[in-house]
């Protein structure tokens, strides 16, 4: 995961470089070698894919790509975003999301929580059943993905007292396996232990605009941008109203900057008008500018 991008380019190299010595550990071993295991574990993925990301925007810039209008990224990506805007530094960034995996993994103990994506269905009623199905528990919206996809989150019993319900609604219902239920309230411990470390981090105003996750408005305002940061953890990603937002906007091309095409499959869900593309190596990247070479 991003070795090539460092073998071709100088400043994804220096990237890995910096974030080797932000963590006082080879980081980017472990994304170019593995173990898988290791790898997975959440306090490892967060700065790798947030390293990772970060590499691919870089090189980008240094293939000459035209500079972005907006930045927005999706739960852990939207400090990705915020390192391509100038708000906070990469150093900064990979201890940050380090320290945040730990919390969100420590803050439920294994198997309490849960998670479930819910494919079709109308969301007010979506609502509804999760509302109905939580009693003293919590489940509750964590995603909203597309028109079309929304993950809930919350206690176990909760969330499949909600799937049951959810089968006569939606087209489909998938239990997620995940270690954690993130964007919930249940992520509140979580939040209130990663306040003490974006507050000892510098924030700058952004030299982008930033599209928030948890307000799905613009802001380039450095304290709007950490307070954004802290409620993201228990709040809702409002994904979909953020890309309406900037398709409002006028933004035709979208272009999904990391590991894997996750975001650029939700686009097609919240408007085929727009083009969307990926860049996570060399190969698309090249790939990527041969596209908008010959639209210019």
């Amino acid at each position: 995961m991003g070795k090539d991008l460092a073998e071709r380019f100088e400043a994804a190299r220096l990237v890995f470089e910096e974030a080797d010595e932000a963590l006082g550990f080879r980081l980017s071993n472990l994304c170019f070698e593995g173990p898988a295991e290791d790898l997975q574990l959440t306090e490892n993925t967060q700065p790798a894919i947030l390293t990772v990301s970060v590499a691919a925007w870089r090189a980008l810039r240094e293939a000459n790509f035209p500079p972005a209008s907006f930045v927005a990224g999706h739960s852990l990506g939207e400090y990705s975003a915020l390192v391509a805007a100038g708000s906070i530094s990469l150093a900064d960034a990979v201890r940050t999301v380090r320290a945040r995996g730990r919390y969100m993994q420590e803050a439920v103990p294994v198997g309490t929580g849960a998670m479930a994506a819910i494919i079709g269905g109308d969301l007010t009623e979506i609502q509804r059943i999760c509302n109905d199905a939580a009693g003293e528990d919590i489940c509750s919206l964590a995603n909203l993905n597309s028109p079309n996809q929304v993950v809930i989150a919350g206690n176990a019993g909760a969330v499949d007292r909600a799937i049951e319900l959810l089968k006569d609604v939606a087209k489909r219902v998938v239990k997620l396996n995940v270690s954690a239920p993130f964007h919930c309230a249940l992520m509140k411990p979580a939040q209130e232990r990663l306040a003490i470390n974006l507050d000892e981090i510098k924030f700058e105003n952004a030299r982008v605009p930033v599209v928030t996750n948890a307000d799905a408005k613009v802001t380039t305002e450095a304290a709007a941008l950490r307070d954004a940061l802290y409620r993201q953890v228990s709040a809702p990603v409002r994904w979909s109203e953020s890309m309406e937002l900037l398709i409002g906007k006028g933004i035709g091309t979208f272009i999904e900057v990391g590991p894997g095409k996750v975001l650029t499959g939700l686009m097609r869900q919240i408007s085929r008008e727009v083009t969307c593309l990926n860049v996570e190596d060399t190969a698309s990247l090249e790939s990527v500018k041969t596209r908008l070479d010959e639209r210019m």
